[in-house]
């Protein structure tokens, strides 16, 4: 029987195989990665072996062939264990692989997708710079055209999955350029390790949540890009950028609403088994208050998850104002939940062992990263200004 969660039987069982792979092996080796901001190289490959890191690309070169919904249901799944890991998955998996399988042509997909489902390579996108995040039209990267190639210089920031270790960079990536010259549009590009002039910046510690994925700047110097290299035609990538912001919102809300499913499981365990006065702490009210606000709210935000998901085709735009709006209130929401669940386990809410800090942590990035929730605010009522009835 299928429902909004679980709307096929695949989905279903593809739920049921990563929550039992997220149980046994995500979660146990979350801590420790986090406190030693430490990409789980390993055990991400393992990702490949179980066929998730191409989950939306198509089964020919590699992928799973799946659906927007499978999407969010893997990251709500790996977010409830280790959101940090999580995040490195989601820029392997949808910054990277689903970007390239919507938007490149052929050649680039079977020379490269085969290697990013299964691991072999670690992907992922450049889009943000030192002074261009949200205003992502005004990137100084350019892309100068030097006979059939490009030549790129400039720099890009805080890029999940920049750097598996402290010296190594990532294996490939999306990168967004301004063409040099005309009307300076915006085109995006295939730079691999190994070029001449693509390095390692830095890779960015002491970071207050994600500690379990790499963040780094990148730096490119006179990087030749040759033409192959090139994903779609010259100027076009502000479209191609547009129709791939919608699913990474989409699993960025997938997972907050992971984020927020362990805290509620958390605390109202919790809740059950802590005494005071002489009876469980869920019985007092103040507790109540915070377990079934939590819930509800956990609630509204996956059945707006699933929603959106289930209305978000991988090859078009979508409804930006629900994917823009699903993250929008799901990040905040899953913030939220974790700040509860904190404040039910007191100070043992404050301290690791429990796990709820470093969801909550983990949670704030989600305001931030993939457009900021004010951001957010003005698409979605930019777009609704544009209609006159909601239904």
């Amino acid at each position: 029987m299928s429902d909004l969660f679980n709307p096929t039987e695949e989905h279903k069982v593809l739920r049921e195989m990563v929550r039992s792979f997220a149980e046994r092996e995500v979660a146990p080796q979350a801590e420790a990665h986090d406190r030693e901001e430490r990409f789980n190289v390993a055990l991400f490959k393992k990702l490949g072996e179980l066929g998730l890191l191409g989950v939306t690309a198509p089964e020919r070169f590699g992928g799973s062939g799946m659906d927007a919904t499978a999407a969010a249901i893997v990251h709500e799944e790996l977010a409830a264990a280790d959101p940090g890991f999580c995040l490195a998955y989601l820029a392997h998996s949808m910054l990277f692989v689903n970007n390239l399988a919507v938007n490149g042509n052929d050649e680039q997909r079977a020379r490269l997708l085969p290697g990013a489902c299964s691991g072999e390579l670690i992907g992922g996108m450049c889009m943000s710079e030192p002074n261009a995040g949200t205003d992502v039209l005004g990137m100084g990267t350019v892309a100068r055209k030097d006979g059939e190639d490009y030549i790129l210089n400039g720099q890009k920031m805080w890029i999940t999955n920049g750097a598996i270790s402290e010296t190594d960079l990532g294996d490939v990536f999306l990168v967004y350029a301004r063409e040099e010259g005309g009307d300076r549009s915006i085109s995006l590009f295939l730079v691999e390790k190994g070029m001449e002039g693509f390095s390692l910046g830095q890779k960015l510690h002491g970071k207050l949540g994600m500690r379990a994925s790499t963040t780094a700047e990148l730096v490119f110097e006179d990087v030749r890009v040759p033409a192959k290299n090139l994903v779609g035609t010259p100027g076009s990538a502000v479209r191609s950028m547009m129709r791939n912001l919608a699913i990474e919102r989409v699993t960025l809300a997938a997972m907050s609403v992971g984020i927020a499913r362990r805290s509620v499981e958390i605390m109202n365990r919790y809740a059950s088994e802590r005494v005071a006065f002489g009876e469980p702490i869920n019985r007092f009210g103040q507790i109540q208050r915070h377990i079934a606000e939590s819930y509800a709210e956990y609630m509204a935000g996956r059945c707006y998850l699933y929603k959106a998901a289930g209305d978000l085709g991988l090859d078009a735009f979508g409804s930006r104002a629900d994917s823009d709006g699903v993250k929008l209130y799901c990040s905040t929401m899953g913030k939220n939940v974790a700040d509860r669940a904190i404040q039910v386990l007191g100070g043992y809410g404050y301290v690791a062992e429990y796990d709820v800090e470093r969801l909550w942590r983990d949670a704030k990035l989600l305001e931030i990263g993939g457009g900021t929730n004010e951001a957010h605010q003005k698409n979605i009522t930019r777009d609704l200004s544009k209609v006159e009835r909601l239904l």
